[in-house]
């Protein structure tokens, strides 16, 4: 397997920023590549060995661009995620001064976190979508724009001025990034685990959702994100991508996978994989390992002589 890893580049975007922090020990070369799907495509050729995209922002919510991605691959599985404290600058050319400011290029996730400000700050300002803050930041070195939203180190890598800090309309962003790699197993439990999979209902009736949702809920796994998208087949026809607070062994989850697997068209697992933040979420009585092994053996028990001793409930 190939030591490198690819990540949305080019250099100086967060998303370097969290494949650093999980590659902590500098073991692997860095592969920056163009768009989500370059990196998902070199993962699944075998050009790299890992691969780290951006998934989510806790003020813009998911990357639409790496659900669909994802969407398309077949062998690709998360394994684990990082959480990045997102903040921004206003970048200029050195020598730029008070001149006016035209343009202004970022990816649009970063330009719907800093849109008040530009507002209220640079209301005449054009504002140029890119495919990440740090290719936005490279096109201002380049001359291509007057500004640019990127993080404060694409001011080095680029050689660039920061004509302001810390422009956030929301203080506190965190943007979450998930790592990839094919053909792998699952990784152990933690205890802090979360489970993302791809749920589509069979059609689009009274109850569907509540009976996707029921499948956790007895069974007290609690969901940190339910997001529904268009399956792309028709207006009013959609799918739910879930992350789940368990993880794959654990026999709750089994059983919630069983139970989507019957009531829905399909189903996607996209990993189990230890939270960023590892924080367990508690699980209810009903709903751990022993009470489900409890639950089995009385199962078991039935097939025996009539009044024979059932097994103990703890």
């Amino acid at each position: 397997m190939s030591s490198r890893i690819a990540y949305l580049g080019p250099e100086g975007t967060f998303t370097e920023q969290a494949t650093r922090q999980w590659d902590r020990e500098g073991a692997h070369e860095l592969l920056p590549v163009p768009t989500v799907p370059a990196a998902l495509a070199a993962l699944e050729a075998g050009e790299v060995g890992a691969a780290v995209v951006p998934f989510e922002n806790s003020v813009e919510g998911s990357v639409p661009a790496t659900l669909q991605a994802l969407q398309e691959t077949q062998d690709v599985r998360i394994v684990a995620e990082e959480l990045v404290r997102v903040q921004f600058s206003l970048l200029v050319r050195p020598g730029w001064g008070q001149r006016p400011i035209r343009t202004v290029a970022t990816h649009p996730h970063a330009a719907a976190q800093v849109r008040g400000w530009l507002a209220s700050r640079l209301p005449e300002a054009r504002i140029v979508p890119e495919t990440s803050t740090a290719r936005a930041a490279q096109a201002v070195g380049e001359g291509q724009y007057d500004a640019a939203i990127a993080a404060p180190g694409a001011a080095r890598a680029y050689g660039l001025d920061e004509a302001a800090e810390h422009i956030a309309d929301r203080e506190g962003a965190v943007t979450r990034f998930v790592v990839l790699r094919a053909g792998v197993p699952v990784p152990p439990p933690t205890g802090a685990d979360r489970t993302t999979l791809l749920a589509l209902i069979w059609a689009n009736r009274p109850g569907a959702l509540l009976e996707l949702l029921e499948q956790f809920a007895v069974r007290g796994i609690d969901l940190t994100r339910l997001e529904s998208r268009p399956t792309g087949e028709g207006l009013g026809e959609y799918q739910f991508w879930i992350d789940a607070t368990a993880h794959l062994t654990e026999a709750r989850m089994a059983e919630a996978l069983l139970g989507l697997r019957r009531t829905c068209r399909d189903v996607r697992f996209f990993g189990s994989y230890p939270r960023a933040d590892a924080q367990a979420t508690p699980v209810p009585e009903h709903a751990d390992e022993q009470t489900y092994a409890a639950a089995a053996a009385w199962v078991r028990s039935l097939s025996g002589p009539a009044g024979a001793s059932a097994p103990s409930r703890r």
